[in-house]
Parts: structure tokens; C-alpha cells; sequence
């Protein structure tokens, strides 16, 4: 196992939860909290339908979130002006797909804004040859898009690592703006990497050498860490992950810190959010986002499954912070 630096820095609080424990949806008898934890808890879920993991992107005010394909749409789209009320949004995102893309299989959309006010969307898609998940990328002048996929091949398809899947962006102090992947390994019996490299201006290339960050090691972990989100917090770097089996309730986030985007990352020795440590409130919760509200704090949005296991719902919880290390605190009042 991976020695942690955060050991007793991470703290998930679970003290009073509400009624109706286990179950997606609040009780509707349970008295408010004052505190502004329990406020945003008790919104949740946010968007209570299978729209699996969530990327949240913040423009001049208004926040949107993309998912996973569904409801008819490669990529689904909402947005929202206070994390809490979401409007769905009716058109696809990315509405064509080039003729080496097999459809039905568009997963994990990344969005990022560049410095001339563009937008480039990162996405799992299924590859004709090789016959493998990798990532696409695509353009757009409005967040809402519609997106356009550039070019005829994948961005990054490592065929000896099984393919890659779950990109995500970074955009560090210096300027440079990397983009975070999974090699999709566990398709092939092979080790699951979370992948970095830094992106082109244009955001349409990789514009250096990646480099491997972490893997699976961990019992928790099972055989694959993916979903990747860095961000920078109090000077330390901070790698958000999801891992295990994201069809169960043993899919959970963890966290790895380091003092530079490239790493030595060292992982925390517990997860930062699992079923078991809500105490059922989040079932299997993962695909992790990290976002700044409107009042400055920050916030973790997460998918996680209904008691029937048939959709994946998006959730939004206060993300503290330790020194650095991220804490979730679930006081409810």
C-alpha cells in the first residue's frame, strides 16, 4: 500500500443524517440546517436522472454540466446559475459523430474554455480500429455547443495500453494546460495508469511527454483507478480519482497529493467518499468534478446510483479543505 501524507488529515463527517438514509432522495419531513452545508446537501440529488459523470464548467456566471451519452444524446447538457437548480438543456452537445466513431458509447465529456473564448470537449469514444474506447476532441464557440470533432483519428489511443478513457483539463499558475487521462487497461488485463501531458494552445494536440501519475494498489481500489480531476489547493496539488467497479456500491473517490501536476503523487490511505462512509446516503458515488460556487467555496459533484442500481444521478456536497487535502463533510444538523 501507497504510505500516505493525509493520514488523519481526511475527515468525512457523517453526524446527523437525514431520514430516509440509503435512499437518493431526502426525506421530505427532515428539518433544514441553518449552515450552509446542509443547504447544499439538501438540494440533492441536483439532477435526479441517469446523467452519469458530471463535468461542470463555469462561464460568465452560469455553470453547465455535461454526461455521459443518454436521453437520445451523445453528450447531455445542463446548466445552472447556483449548483442547486438545474435546467436540462434539449439539444446534443456533440450531435455528429465521424464515420470512425462507433456510436452508443460517448462517455465522461470534459469541457474547457480557451483564452480566445472558444471551447474544446474531450470525450471517451469507441474507436473503429483499433476497436477501442479513446479520447476524441471537438470545438465549439458556445459552451452549449453544438461540437464538432477535429480531425479523422483519436487524440490519445494507446493501443498496447487498451485504448484511454475519462479525459480531463487543468489549467496550472504558469499557464500551461494539461490534459489528465486512464489508460482503459482493465479492458485487457493490464494495470490502469492516470495518464498526464501538456496540451497544445489550441488544445487540439498533446504539446509534450506524458507522464504516469498513479495506478491500482490499494484493496479498495480493485483493478482500476480512473476518472481523474487535479486541482491546486494552499500550494499542494491534489489528484481526485474514482475506482473499483462503477456498476457497485464498492466504486468510491480517492485522492492523491504532490507539490507538482506531474507528481511523485503520494495517496491518501483511506478514500475520500464511499457508500460505507455516508452511510449509504451515496450509493457507489464517483466521476468526480471539483467547482467554485457563486459565494467562493468550493463544491464536489459526483454521480451516484439509485437503491435499484438503473440510473446515476448527479450530487453536489461543500468540499473543505486541510493543509491542502480535501475533507467532505456531510453534517446535516
Amino acid at each position: 500500500m501507497t504510505p500516505s501524507q493525509g493520514a488523519g488529515a481526511l475527515a468525512v463527517v457523517t453526524a446527523v443524517l437525514l431520514a430516509g438514509c440509503g435512499s437518493d432522495t431526502p426525506s421530505s419531513t427532515a428539518e433544514p440546517s441553518s449552515s450552509e452545508s446542509a443547504q447544499a446537501a439538501d438540494s440533492n440529488p441536483v439532477i435526479d436522472r441517469d446523467f452519469p459523470d458530471p463535468d461542470v464548467l463555469e462561464v460568465d456566471g452560469t455553470f453547465y454540466a455535461y454526461g455521459t451519452n443518454g436521453q437520445n444524446r451523445n453528450v447531455q447538457v445542463a446548466k445552472s446559475t447556483d449548483l442547486e437548480t438545474w435546467e436540462d438543456l434539449p439539444d446534443d452537445a456533440l450531435p455528429e459523430l465521424p464515420s470512425w466513431v462507433i456510436e452508443g458509447k460517448t462517455w465522461a465529456p470534459e469541457v474547457t474554455q480557451l483564452e480566445d473564448g472558444s471551447f474544446v470537449m474531450y470525450t471517451t469514444t469507441t474507436n473503429f480500429e483499433p476497436a477501442l474506447q479513446c479520447i476524441a476532441v471537438a470545438t465549439a464557440d458556445s459552451p452549449e455547443g453544438p461540437f464538432e470533432i477535429v480531425g479523422d483519428e483519436m487524440l490519445v489511443c494507446p493501443e498496447d495500453d487498451g485504448g484511454a478513457i475519462d479525459a480531463s483539463t487543468f489549467l496550472d499558475e504558469d499557464g500551461t494546460r494539461y490534459l489528465l487521462w486512464k489508460n482503459d487497461g482493465n479492458c485487457c488485463g493490464l494495470d490502469t495508469w492516470l495518464h498526464i501531458a501538456p496540451l497544445s494552445d489550441d488544445g487540439l494536440s498533446l504539446a509534450g511527454k506524458e507522464t504516469k501519475l498513479v495506478k491500482q494498489d490499494q484493496p479498495w481500489e480493485g483493478n482500476l483507478v480512473e476518472a481523474p480531476t487535479l486541482v491546486e489547493r494552499d500550494g499542494t496539488y491534489v489528484l481526485m480519482y474514482s475506482a473499483n467497479d462503477y456498476g457497485s456500491d464498492k466504486y468510491a473517490i480517492g485522492y492523491a497529493t504532490a507539490d507538482s501536476p506531474t507528481g511523485p503523487f503520494t495517496k491518501a490511505e483511506e478514500p475520500l467518499l464511499t457508500t460505507d462512509g455516508s452511510e449509504g446516503r451515496f450509493v457507489g458515488p464517483g466521476g468526480q468534478d471539483v467547482v467554485t460556487a457563486p459565494d467562493g467555496s468550493d463544491r464536489l459533484v459526483f454521480h451516484s446510483w439509485d437503491v435499484a442500481f438503473l440510473q446515476r444521478a448527479v450530487y453536489v456536497v461543500p468540499l473543505d479543505w486541510d493543509d491542502g487535502r480535501p475533507v467532505v463533510e456531510l453534517d446535516q444538523g
